[in-house]
């Protein structure tokens, strides 16, 4: 299967998923684990269940994105951090982050594309005009959506040269970091 069918084929499960009774971050996590090989069990979907809604309905960070970050961090997630002396450890660890390459920039493009392409990151935001009839056709299919996006690019940023993407420059981030500051400030 090359790489583009991979793609398409975790987008259309996540999209089932949806169908099914699975919540957004749930059918992000789901497609991943089931269709790339990140050595987790199938329970790991339980890490999944409290992100729908933004947060157990509370509606900040879409689910959708949620989901996406937990599947990529299956596949590219710190399972530890650097040994040795302890400055010395917590530079690296700093930079294994901030770097460039680092992680950061590899999970920051998650939120930024999905608030490039739909307006916003916040569940409440994209789920605003069904405020006042939450369970209803339109708004289902508007979720399914950006579940089927964000699956597209966990599925994108899992499957395509890691280095090259972790490189990348910071988009929109809390510390607005730019490349030149990132590894000044933190390494």
């Amino acid at each position: 299967m090359t790489q583009e069918e991979q793609i398409e084929a975790i987008r259309q499960r996540a999209r089932k998923n949806f169908s099914k009774g699975f919540n957004c971050a749930e059918c992000v996590v789901e497609a991943v684990v089931n269709l790339v090989e990140t050595g987790l069990p199938q329970d790991i979907l339980k890490l999944a269940t409290g992100f729908g809604g933004g947060v157990g309905l509370y509606g900040d960070t879409c689910g959708a994105i949620a989901g996406a970050v937990l599947a990529v961090g299956a596949v590219h997630g710190r399972s530890s951090l650097p040994e040795g002396e302890p400055k010395e450890a917590s530079k690296m660890a700093a930079q294994e982050l901030y770097g460039k390459p680092g992680l950061y920039r590899l999970f920051n493009q998650i939120p930024n594309r999905i608030k490039e392409k739909f307006g916003s990151t916040l569940c409440r935001d994209l789920t605003q005009p069904w405020k006042e009839n939450w369970l209803c056709r339109d708004h289902a299919m508007h979720c399914r959506e950006i579940i089927t996006e964000s699956a597209k690019i966990a599925a994108e940023l899992i499957l395509s040269d890691k280095t090259e993407l972790a490189s990348r420059p910071f988009g929109a981030n809390v510390e607005n970091l730019a490349d030149a500051e990132a590894c000044s400030i933190k390494g």
